[in-house]
């Protein structure tokens, strides 16, 4: 697999294959889930308009993709993006799959007429940090983020 990587956005025709890819997604943060489950949450998903999947291809073949829920800045009065999910199939890590991907999605977000996009990963995940941080995305230093399990 040497190709280049061409990212385009998913529609409900590529359920089956973001599936495959988000499933291992889910294995990757310790959180499988049944491949019924994670198919109908995509297909929601993309067929309510609810997130933008773009979905990165090497000579055909999917090995990596990005979700993105556009919502609001209220501080900003403007549209934004979160990046929710990325992931890249390890059999494709090193090509630079996941650096085209958040390109594309800065691409995308700046077309739909957001002014930011952010992001959250793991404390540990510094190997995506150091990808995020080379592609101009900054550590929040001001906010802090927190979770309610409900």
């Amino acid at each position: 697999m040497g190709g280049d990587v061409v990212v385009r956005a998913a529609s409900v025709d590529d359920v089956a294959e973001v599936a495959r890819l988000f499933a291992a997604y889910l294995v990757f943060y310790e959180c499988p889930r049944e491949p019924a489950e994670v198919t109908a949450y995509l297909t929601a998903r993309l067929a309510n308009g609810e997130s933008v999947v773009l979905l990165a291809e090497v000579e055909g073949t999917a090995v990596g993709f990005a979700q993105c829920y556009p919502t609001w800045a209220s501080l900003e009065l403007a549209p934004a993006w979160v990046l929710y999910d990325l992931f890249v199939d390890p059999s494709a890590r090193g090509r630079g799959v996941g650096r085209t991907l958040l390109r594309a999605v800065a691409d995308r977000a700046r077309a739909a007429g957001a002014t930011t996009a952010v992001l959250e990963t793991a404390h540990t995940n510094t190997t995506a940090q150091a990808l995020y941080e080379s592609e101009g995305w900054v550590l929040d230093t001001t906010y802090r983020t927190y979770a309610l399990t409900l």
